[in-house]
């Protein structure tokens, strides 16, 4: 397992007006650096206050709540960079964001900017929160102004549909000597941002990224766990919005509950034996990453992709949909990605083929369900059984 080397990773960099800590010692023989944190100079109280100079990428409803949570560490430096000038001026001057999450009001401490050099400089960690579709962009576009030491996270869940590669596997072809870490788990924004509790993981194949990361979002109502099954933290958050466009398609149809709970346990057979075939390890999706944000993305009313299905069930087109929607389903271009995949590697997915021909193949949603319903019986014989 990779460790940080001391002079890349240690967040020392000569910040004005910071004594900086280093603390180590999570191998035997200490050679390994937990996390490096810098501590203000005049910290005080009931406790050390860990700063941190985090930008986060994208204002979204999730990029405007991970800043408003960056910002709850006292003394914290956090910057939220938006591409659009305008729509960044109207944050920075209401400190709302209106169109997307407009229940939480950003601290005066967040600087709300569309300049990547003021948004990105010192930068200790970076949150990438932007859709799929756009984070090639936005890292080619920012590659120059990310400091070479700065821990990369990604709340992306999505596969690209050119290259079939996950959003971690994207950044580390763009950034290959940084340390990546991925969130993955139930987490809607519009909770996350009324302090309701919330349970996540952050995985990395660097186990000292992702503890990193754990003690530096952590609060007390929002508990990380560490993970080291990267792979299978982000193949469950892709394919968990699949899953999810099915079940609105059963609620829009007026299915019930039980057409829901077979969808959803099905779904998540579909996505153990997709996640195995790939590499993933099993356990990772009877876990937060899998059918935690699975349960959650296929019952909650925040659900953008759960909202998809139910729109399409109810007889409204994908263009009717898309078109009256604020904010990004990443589900439906996730379908072709995964769809994709399950040919390639021979996954036998019939909820994810009967989700992949109602968006792209004209194939009514009602026809879709007697067709899945109407397979030939089997046993159930186990969890990955098809």
């Amino acid at each position: 397992m990779p460790r940080f080397p001391l002079k890349s990773r240690a967040f020392c960099r000569g910040i004005a007006g910071h004594l900086c800590y280093i603390i180590s010692g999570c191998c035997s023989k200490g050679s390994g650096i937990l996390c490096a944190v810098a501590i203000q100079t005049g910290w005080g109280g009931a406790g050390n206050q860990i700063m941190a100079r985090t930008a986060v990428l994208g204002a979204g409803a999730m990029g405007t709540a991970c800043a408003w949570l960056a910002a709850q560490r006292t003394g914290a430096q956090v910057s939220l960079w938006a591409r659009n000038s305008e729509f960044a001026a109207a944050i920075a001057q209401t400190r709302r964001n209106d169109r997307l999450l407009p229940q939480v009001q950003l601290p005066s401490e967040v600087l709300v900017t569309s300049d990547p050099v003021a948004a990105l400089a010192g930068a200790e960690v970076v949150l990438f929160c932007v859709p799929m579709r756009g984070l090639r962009q936005a890292g080619e576009f920012l590659q120059s102004a990310i400091p070479p030491s700065a821990i990369l996270v990604s709340t992306i869940k999505g596969i690209e549909n050119s290259t079939l590669q996950r959003p971690s596997s994207l950044l580390r072809q763009l950034f290959p000597r940084q340390p990546i870490v991925a969130l993955g788990g139930p987490c809607h924004a519009e909770e996350l941002v009324q302090r309701k509790p919330t349970t996540i993981v952050a995985a990395s194949e660097d186990m000292a990224a992702a503890e990193c990361i754990q003690q530096r979002l952590a609060t007390e109502f929002l508990r990380i766990y560490a993970n080291a099954d990267l792979l299978g933290v982000e193949l469950g958050g892709a394919l968990k919005n699949v899953i999810a466009i099915a079940a609105g398609i059963c609620d829009g149809l007026g299915f019930g509950d039980n057409a829901r709970a077979a969808v959803i346990t099905r779904g998540l057979s579909e996505m153990v034996r997709f996640g195995v075939t790939l590499g993933a390890e099993s356990a990772t999706f009877f876990g937060l990453a899998g059918i935690g944000d699975l349960v959650a993305t296929c019952t909650s009313g925040h659900s953008r992709n759960r909202y998809v299905g139910e729109q399409l069930g109810r007889g409204h087109s994908l263009q009717q949909i898309e078109q009256s929607m604020q904010a990004v389903a990443e589900g439906v271009l996730t379908t072709r990605s995964v769809h994709q995949l399950a040919t390639e590697f021979q996954v036998e997915m019939p909820i994810v083929d009967q989700v992949c021909a109602v968006l792209f193949a004209g194939k009514s949603p009602l026809e879709a369900a007697v067709d899945l319903m109407n397979r030939p019986l089997k046993a159930e014989t186990s969890q990955v059984s098809s």
